[in-house]
């Protein structure tokens, strides 16, 4: 499920941000500060082109989606997104794979249906294999490759995109 962040959640969202599997994964791979946290909650709080959404897995924060850069009024209607999960809980628990197929389903579904995107547009590092190949069976096409420098390191970042049309329906549609 997944539901508006609210300021109660700003601790636990740094918190799994910073996890370390997380930040292995993210452009931005340094761990994030209280203060850089509080800066970056309170911008992204009351910006109109975003939506910060927690996932939530049997009552319990599993992890955080971010949509971002939304084009609502434009034709097509795009935005951008990025998610990332409770690598450490649900691993201990055994629920990584389900979690993360559930959240990918419950994600797009709230881009499409809810925000009415027409595109989905985000980025994936060369490195991550598994989240390339599970964005490959949610349909998304990678674009070419691009060479970024981020935290002293030299990254690939492959862009992704999915068209409302050629997502994966929801069962019942």
């Amino acid at each position: 499920m997944l539901r508006t962040a609210t300021d109660g959640d700003v601790d636990i969202i740094r918190v799994l941000r910073n996890q370390e599997p997380n930040r292995e994964v993210s452009v931005n791979a340094h761990e994030i500060s209280a203060g850089e946290h509080a800066a970056w909650w309170a911008k992204a709080s009351v910006d109109p082109t975003r939506r910060v959404l927690i996932y939530e897995r049997d009552g319990v924060t599993a992890g955080v989606v971010n949509f971002f850069d939304l084009e609502l009024d434009a034709e097509p209607r795009t935005g951008a997104w990025g998610f990332f999960l409770d690598a450490e809980g649900l691993a201990e628990r055994g629920e990584t794979l389900p979690a993360w197929i559930e959240v990918m389903k419950d994600a797009t579904n709230y881009a499409f249906d809810e925000l009415g995107l027409d595109e989905l547009h985000g980025e994936v590092l060369e490195h991550n294999a598994v989240v390339r190949q599970m964005n490959r069976r949610f349909r998304f096409v990678e674009g070419e490759p691009q060479t970024r420098y981020a935290d002293g390191r030299e990254i690939t970042v492959f862009p992704i995109s999915l068209h409302k049309d050629n997502r994966r329906k929801p069962k019942g549609n």
